[in-house]
């Protein structure tokens, strides 16, 4: 495995981020792995000297949290560890628990903490932009945990680039905490932040870890353009075909299942290491539904793709409709709860 700064940090994270949200309850999503099955995929992630796990408190309403925290600290020292959470979404029906207002900041915070079994997290992120919470309230909230110490390094997730520099100039005035990583959504057949965020980030020294890195599932090469899913997660998450089920994206998983096997390689693998080539990514999140996908993904870090073979993948994109940021102007509900 090989690790790199976050950013510039001087936090040393594997090239590989082992995504979280999989695991949990099977009333969250079908296709969830219970702690029980769970077990299995830390164990190979720490073999594998994968450090870099990310999570966050809406992943089935915070099981996943009490999995992760769980696993991790009966298999590795916590000074071992890189342990990223989330806060934003809604985990109950008062109207006072999502957003990024100081109240849930400071309420997440310790919540997470609780179930994660952990006294700090090394990565705390907005899992959205909040239109309803001004700026400056959210960045000096997230500055006053790092200074109590409970989080050590602030990182954001999906929206525009001119909100994410918004939020990096005000923490820069005034003085707080910056946020030194972004989570967004990218990979080979939704490759809309090289337009402006990808920039962003290079220019002011942003680690990168993408999400939706296979594009949930579909660059696995075992989705179909026509036909029934070919796989539970497949069935249980429509949202994926909305995302992605294209026929230009699947002009492009052609040439990458062609190249993979002309490499010798899976699919997953060399849109894996397609991603570790782009000089702006720190480390893809890759979500596992079976201990497979963890091995893949690691084995990914050690394949070389010569310029020809970029361009190859590369060259048939077409522009996509902007997905994965929140537009509207409120804070999604809890599941039960009534506008």
């Amino acid at each position: 495995m090989e690790y790199v700064n976050l950013g510039q940090t001087g936090l040393k994270v594997s090239r590989v981020v082992l995504g979280c949200m999989s695991y949990g309850g099977r009333w969250y999503r079908d296709y969830m792995i219970d702690e029980k099955g769970a077990r299995s995929h830390f164990k190979k992630a720490l073999d594998l000297g994968i450090n870099f796990f990310d999570t966050a408190d809406t992943y089935s309403n915070g099981e996943s949290e009490l999995i992760t925290g769980k696993w991790l600290t009966r298999y590795a020292g916590r000074d071992e560890l890189v342990i990223a959470s989330k806060v934003f979404n809604p985990m109950g029906p008062s109207p006072n628990a999502g957003g990024l207002s100081r109240k849930h900041i400071m309420e997440g915070i310790d919540a997470s903490l609780k179930r994660l079994g952990t006294d700090y997290l090394d990565l705390y992120q907005i899992h959205r932009f909040d239109h309803l919470t001004p700026i400056e309230e959210t960045i000096e909230a997230l500055h006053d945990v790092v200074k109590a110490g409970k989080v050590l390094y602030l990182g954001a997730s999906s929206m525009f680039a001119y909100q994410f520099t918004k939020m990096l100039y005000t923490a820069d005035l005034n003085g707080w905490t910056r946020f030194v990583s972004m989570q967004n959504h990218y990979n080979l057949i939704y490759r809309e932040e090289e337009r402006e965020m990808m920039p962003l980030c290079e220019e002011e020294g942003i680690g990168v870890i993408p999400w939706a890195p296979l594009a949930k599932g579909y660059l696995s090469g075992k989705r179909k353009r026509r036909g029934a899913a070919s796989t539970k997660r497949a069935e249980g998450d429509p949202r994926s075909r909305q995302l992605y089920h294209l026929d230009n994206n699947f002009d492009i998983i052609d040439r990458l299942v062609a190249l993979a096997k002309k490499r010798g390689h899976t699919p997953a693998q060399i849109a894996i290491a397609w991603m570790l080539h782009k000089p702006y990514v720190t480390a893809p999140i890759i979500g596992a539904t079976r201990v497979s996908h963890v091995t893949d993904a690691a084995k990914a870090v050690d394949i070389q793709l010569d310029e020809e073979e970029m361009a190859f993948l590369e060259e048939l994109y077409e522009p996509h409709e902007v997905s994965g940021i929140e537009r509207a102007k409120g804070i999604p509900l809890f599941p039960g709860a009534t506008a």
